[in-house]
């Protein structure tokens, strides 16, 4: 009898020990633009870019720009691409807006490369954009 129920202790803690020790999965952060913010660029806190370094394609259906390795994409290029037309293209530009991982990179980068450890893209949401004369 003491062996029967000692065997069902056993059988209980093997069951029951793993479920302690996990503590539950960490949420992965939904990418895209509908996706978990990542961080906000503020004009603040953003280096401008210069007016000609902001691609635009097919009449402001697609925006996006490079800082440094890293490119942002925006979500709402149609809507920016107004504002972008009225800035000055001698001067600098200032963006703000919320950022997210871009969903084919996520994919792509789960294949675990170098590549993209360096060279990273991102989704941006623009809030608003301004002109920012160099130095000032």
């Amino acid at each position: 009898m003491k062996k029967y129920i000692s065997g069902k202790i056993l059988l209980a803690m093997i069951i029951i020990a793993p479920a302690l020790f996990v503590h539950g999965c960490d949420k992965q952060e939904k990418c895209g633009c509908d996706g978990d913010v990542l961080f906000s660029l503020t004009f603040d806190t953003f280096s401008p870019v210069d007016y000609s370094e902001i691609y635009v394609g097919g009449e402001g259906a697609v925006m996006s720009f490079r800082i440094g390795y890293d490119t942002y994409t925006f979500c709402n290029p149609v809507e920016m691409y107004e504002v972008y037309k009225k800035l000055n293209p001698d001067h600098q530009i200032k963006i703000a807006g919320d950022v997210f991982w871009d969903c084919q990179y996520v994919s792509s980068a789960s294949q675990s490369s170098y590549y993209y450890y360096y060279y990273k893209y991102y989704n941006i949401r623009v809030t608003d954009m301004k002109s920012h004369l160099y130095g000032k």
